[in-house]
């Protein structure tokens, strides 16, 4: 088999015919096989869990877990746990949590749940003929839906609002009818699609009665765009608490320093981007860890930082009277329940580790590691540069592929504790040594 054949029927092959498929067409096929099994857990069972995870699997993809710990979150502490192959994303988290620590902390400013999803569907009648079908519609909807949103229902949650919104200035004959929900504890996309199937199916049975042939929907779907679901956190202390910010800068020049680096990335889209990038380091870490969706969260972070017209940061800073204060605002959809949360062991863990949160909790944790992150890299940036601690990262990275004895391991990091570091300088000097 070459690289590039037709596998026919690879999804009803054993992950062990997958793999031998796929060895065929790899420089040392054995040593293939031997490593994708080595990756695979020793326990049965578990392995079989993983596999349920996702289709056509033949191993297990394995990321670092780690703790960012010293968290002080609206007067609790919290060591936080952060999957990340980034070895920076870390160790910048947890230097700004202990920063901050003594210094009060993060501190939660406001916190939404709202989710919204849609029937989007086109309509060839008249908008007065629209306009009653869905007043009527609107008034016996919740009702019909109950045997769905019973239990959320229950739990606090359930539907918020209906509403109907005219598209039809941006694609002929375009409506959209909305829900907006509170989905307590759970991220839930199941319950929400679910809902807004049965919803779409009344509202098609409603006009086929009344309008015949008028009204055709196209799907029903969540939408990941949860502007509504933010958070608002902030870090706050009078500026001569940043004294110790910076050996170059007094606590004044550091604050001052700091809004304008945030400034700029309200006012140039390609340091936006850099800046909200760093924000989702942290932010993705812990989303990762807890099992919920990061794509989800990515998409959603990113459409909302455009929302004004310009792409711009998440964040904010402000020096009023003598007070630095650093904010995030930032759409989370999350779940402590359900789907991934619940059946991924290490998920589990994660959220045990944080004391089985709510989901409005998960939400300030996860927001103060994204804060932390941008906090730690702007520090970086306005003082020492961003480079002196991702060289000696990446020089660890570079000595870990080359794997030298330990001693000249450690004469490498002497040599290259006060230099540029590239692959191929530190292979010259290891080569030196041998």
């Amino acid at each position: 088999m070459t690289k590039r054949d037709f596998i026919d029927g690879f999804s009803k092959l054993s992950k062990d015919e997958r793999l031998a498929i796929l060895a065929e067409a790899m420089e040392d096929p054995k040593e293939f096989i031997t490593e994708m099994k080595d990756y695979r857990f020793s326990d049965s069972a578990l392995q079989e869990k993983f596999e349920h995870f996702s289709e056509n699997t033949i191993s297990n993809y394995h990321l670092p877990f780690s703790i960012a710990p010293n968290f002080k979150i609206d007067g609790e502490t919290y060591h936080i746990p952060m999957v990340t192959e980034e070895s920076s994303v870390v160790a910048a988290a947890s230097n700004a949590a202990k920063y901050w620590f003594d210094k009060g902390g993060f501190t939660t400013e406001e916190v939404s749940t709202t989710k919204y999803g849609h029937i989007h569907f086109f309509w060839q009648g008249s908008r007065d003929e629209l306009d009653s079908l869905f007043n009527k519609l609107e008034k016996d909807l919740p009702e019909r839906l109950k045997n769905i949103t019973k239990r959320m229902d229950e739990r606090g949650g359930g539907i918020q609002e209906i509403w109907l919104s005219d598209k039809t200035y941006e694609l002929e004959n375009y409506y959209q009818m909305g829900l907006s929900f509170d989905t307590v504890d759970s991220m839930g996309a199941n319950f929400i699609n679910s809902v807004l199937e049965k919803a779409s199916y009344e509202l098609e049975n409603e006009a086929e009665t009344a309008y015949p042939g008028k009204l055709e929907v196209v799907m029903s779907i969540l939408s990941n765009y949860a502007p509504a679901s933010r958070i608002t956190l902030k870090l706050e202390c009078p500026v001569e608490e940043l004294e110790d910010a910076s050996p170059l800068l007094n606590g004044s020049e550091f604050a001052e320093k700091f809004r304008r680096a945030v400034e700029i990335s309200h006012h140039s889209v390609s340091r936006a981007v850099t800046h909200n990038k760093g924000i989702m380091n942290g932010v993705d870490a812990v989303v990762i860890a807890t099992g919920n969706d990061f794509r989800a969260i990515e998409a959603g972070v990113h459409a909302f930082a455009i929302d004004k017209g310009t792409y711009s940061s998440l964040t904010n800073c402000e020096i009023n009277n003598g007070i630095f204060t650093f904010s995030i605002t930032i759409p989370l959809a999350l779940g402590t329940v359900g789907g991934l949360t619940s059946l991924h062991p290490l998920a589990s863990r994660a959220l045990e580790i944080l004391g089985h949160p709510k989901a409005k909790n998960l939400m300030s944790i996860v927001a103060a590691v994204g804060l932390a992150s941008n906090f730690s890299a702007i520090r970086s940036l306005i003082t020492s540069g961003i480079q002196q601690g991702h060289m000696k990262l990446h020089l660890e990275n570079i000595l870990m592929t080359l794997d030298p004895p330990e001693n000249i391991k450690a004469k490498a990091k002497e040599e290259f504790k006060n230099r540029d570091v590239s692959y191929s300088e530190v292979k010259e000097f290891i080569d030196k040594q041998s």
